[in-house]
């Protein structure tokens, strides 16, 4: 698990810092043992009257420095650890945000909202646990485990290995026993907690359709079920950790025992003298100490498993991802054309077609004009060509590449001016860069001047470091539709979807947009969404949609000349001149 792509790297970032967490935490222990051998030293030694102060005033002085150092070396390796950790994850989460930002898009087509949160909290929070919970204490008990053996083995080498059997009972068999006792249960507890934050994440982002539903019993029925399922995991494991601490105990009780009868026979056979015997008894409580968090942090692998299963899974993705932007941006550097092949399309939970077979083809600088009144399909046929929709039958591709699968990089080759473009309170250089974030001030500022802002920027107060107000309130609804052409100018893309962009404009405003947007989208393909005739003749071919199919098609004079619905509307919507 320490070699894996999560762990292993920021552990050879932070190579020295760690080993003076094992250092620290090392010697806390040391100087735990260290105090409790001077204090057994020192109470059997005062237990015999000496003559003489002086005989113990060495274990007085080292009893004040190991209880001084005790908690100094405990602090200092708290605080050193927690640093390490924090530093660790405050990486880890920059680096999980990132491989989440590329794919923002398309996350809700491969998690719930739940299981979202449950990767940025409980995936996180249990990496930060390996460190802090299990790979620390492993590390301490083993070195520990290993000065101890050595040491009683300047006593005696068969009481070393005796004590070395018992000890490794402590620190491998039964943390291995509690590993393979509750790894499904961890598992099955890790999947239960999932369910819980889908369900309750769910629940609470539904809670008006449970309402109207009359199904909050039904909710509430599952989850209780699913708290059930998980109290009685816990108490399963509960049940299991409790017998397994008792036996834990009476090992140590049993290693108690022994060291009682070493010391005294060691003492007897004249090896030392009586007052060692207390010294030698209470060095083992500090050991079990040291020893005791070890099987539960080893039994929490499961946990740590599955969480680096679910962040590899984002990994994965995110390599998928980049093979399918290096396509995109293929595609950026062709002539593009859109197709779109006997589409069917009707939304989850209706039986009515948006759109029933419909077939289209647009070339590339080809501009379209899409008419029809609100709810014919228009704004599907956008979602369909945005690879935000996928077709209930047929297809939709940009030059044989099917648009639902570079869903997530489609900004690359299309762009798409709204009918209420997206503006933020931040500066109108920012607002206008969102288009391309490494577009230099003069890119900004020529962008500007092609959509006729940049005069008007430059009279405001501070120019194009003017603040544009929640919304871009600060300006008129021309104004905000010409800023975010401007920011389509910069993202430079092929194929531009004019999305009713007009809507709310007066007819002269309207007119001088309309006028602005064609002339500096010159030579792209241009699909404009649009409910009403104003600016059509200025398009190779206009398209009306009806129920869901195309009924009408052809070029702006083809329609005036032989359509008599056409020219009526036509003359009805005709721009003021």
């Amino acid at each position: 698990m320490l070699n894996h792509a999560w762990v292993k790297p920021y552990v050879q970032q932070n190579k020295k810092l760690l080993v003076l967490v094992f250092f620290l935490g090392t010697m806390t222990f040391i100087c735990a043992s260290a105090l409790m051998f001077t204090s057994g030293y020192l109470i059997s030694k005062s237990a015999t009257h000496p003559e003489n102060i002086l005989l113990v005033y060495v274990p007085i002085v080292l009893v004040r420095t190991f209880g001084i150092f005790r908690p100094v070396f405990n602090y200092a390796e708290q605080l050193t650890s927690h640093s390490l950790v924090l530093k660790i994850l405050s990486k880890m989460r920059v680096r999980l945000y990132q491989k989440l930002e590329t794919q923002a898009l398309t996350l809700s087509k491969r998690f719930s909202t739940g299981n979202l949160l449950g990767v940025l909290a409980d995936d996180l929070e249990h990496l930060q646990n390996l460190y802090l919970k299990t790979v620390f204490p492993s590390i301490f008990a083993i070195i520990l485990y290993i000065i101890a053996i050595v040491a009683l083995g300047f006593f005696s080498v068969p009481f070393a290995l005796l004590m070395a059997l018992l000890l490794f009972v402590l620190v491998v068999i039964i943390p291995l026993i509690s590993l393979l006792t509750n790894r499904k249960r961890m598992i099955q507890m890790k999947a239960l907690r999932g369910e819980l934050y889908t369900s309750l994440t769910d629940a609470v982002m539904g809670l008006s359709d449970w309402k109207i539903s009359g199904n909050q019993q039904k909710f509430l029925t599952a989850y209780e079920d699913i708290e059930q399922r998980q109290d009685a995991l816990e108490y399963a494991m509960n049940t299991f950790n409790r017998r397994r601490n008792l036996l834990f105990q009476a090992i140590i009780a049993v290693m108690t025992l022994l060291m009682i009868i070493f010391a005294g026979i060691s003492a007897n056979a004249g090896e030392f003298t009586h007052i060692w015997i207390a010294a030698f008894v209470l060095v083992v409580f500090p050991l079990a100490e040291s020893f005791a968090p070890v099987s539960d942090a080893v039994s929490h692998l499961p946990n740590y498993e599955t969480s680096l299963k679910r962040l590899d899974t984002i990994e994965v993705e995110d390599e998928n991802i980049a093979s399918l932007k290096e396509q995109v941006l293929n595609l950026k550097d062709q002539s593009l054309a859109i197709s779109i092949n006997n589409v069917t399309f009707k939304y989850d939970g209706t039986h009515q077609d948006v759109l029933h077979q419909m077939n289209l083809h647009f070339q590339q600088g080809e501009k379209i004009a899409i008419l029809g009144k609100t709810g014919s399909g228009k704004s599907t046929l956008a979602k369909l060509i945005l690879g935000d929709l996928k077709p209930t039958k047929g297809s939709v591709k940009i030059n044989e590449q099917d648009t639902s699968t570079i869903h997530e990089d489609i900004a690359l080759i299309v762009g798409v001016l709204e009918q209420k473009p997206h503006l933020f309170d931040t500066t109108v250089m920012n607002n206008i860069r969102l288009g391309n974030v490494h577009a230099t001030n003069e890119e900004v500022i020529e962008a500007a001047k092609k959509v006729q802002m940049h005069d008007y920027i430059e009279s405001l107060p501070h120019g194009y470091n003017t603040r544009m107000h929640e919304l871009g309130e600060r300006f008129s609804g021309g104004e905000r539709q010409r800023i975010a052409l401007a920011r389509i100018l910069l993202q430079d893309t092929p194929i531009v979807i004019l999305d009713e962009p007009t809507v709310g404009l007066d007819a002269i405003t309207e007119k001088k947009l309309i006028d602005t947007i064609l002339k500096s989208l010159e030579g792209k393909t241009i699909i404009w969404i649009t409910h009403h005739l104003t600016g059509v003749d200025q398009m190779d071919r206009v398209i009306f949609i009806d129920n869901g199919t195309v009924f009408l098609e052809g070029s702006h004079q083809e329609l005036l000349l032989n359509n008599s619905r056409y020219k009526r509307l036509y003359t009805l919507d005709h721009p003021i001149h």
